[in-house]
């Protein structure tokens, strides 16, 4: 829905709120100090509405602003994507949205793999829920196990994959463009 969309649905609806109420223009426009031939055109969708006038008119009819607006409903937050497999390895998409920083959850399968180090654009961090994840980035060569993390940039030559012991399982979160990800913790309670 475009701006326009929402603000064409604005008078309208603040027709029907005041119409509901039983409240008529002119009580209203004592109620906000807006004059009622500027109600009137708000309703009639003359008149753009603003936050000046919309701010006494939400506190005339005690509502919250977003009932006057009627901000769109907010859909399913859930991901549900299909698994991708790549070189024997299994992708879970867990964000939606193309471009910017990007989240998987990734399976590869026990075995033994020689290191392919390779680089390019971008920052990745990786968490490993399950399993002993290898991975090679520059001249260091470390296992990882479940609830370790390490974060990289992607120019430097790096590879990961499973130790040869079993499979692993581990989060992805990866920036095309180098974003770096910004935690913010609540300090411990003593």
């Amino acid at each position: 829905m475009t701006t326009d969309d929402v603000l064409a649905e604005v008078g309208p609806r603040l027709r029907r709120i005041r119409k509901d109420r039983e409240v008529t223009l002119a009580a209203l426009s004592e109620a906000t100090g807006i004059s009622v031939s500027t109600l009137s055109r708000l309703e009639s969708g003359l008149r753009k509405p603003s936050l000046e006038l919309l701010l006494p008119i939400a506190q005339a009819h005690q509502v919250p602003l977003d009932e006057l607006i009627g901000t769109p409903a907010v859909g399913d937050p859930r991901v549900r994507s299909k698994p991708l497999v790549r070189h024997g390895r299994t992708y879970w998409p867990l964000t939606r949205q193309p471009g910017g920083l990007q989240a998987y959850k990734v399976l590869v399968p026990q075995g033994r793999e020689e290191p392919e180090p390779r680089t390019h654009e971008g920052y990745e961090w990786l968490y490993v829920l399950a399993g002993r994840l290898r991975m090679v980035l520059g001249e260091h060569d470390v296992v990882l196990a479940a609830g370790e993390v390490v974060e990289f940039d992607t120019r430097v030559p790096h590879w990961f994959g499973s130790t040869g012991e079993g499979p692993v399982e581990f989060l992805s979160l990866f920036g095309p463009q180098g974003e770096r990800m910004h935690v913010r913790a609540q300090p411990r309670r003593s």
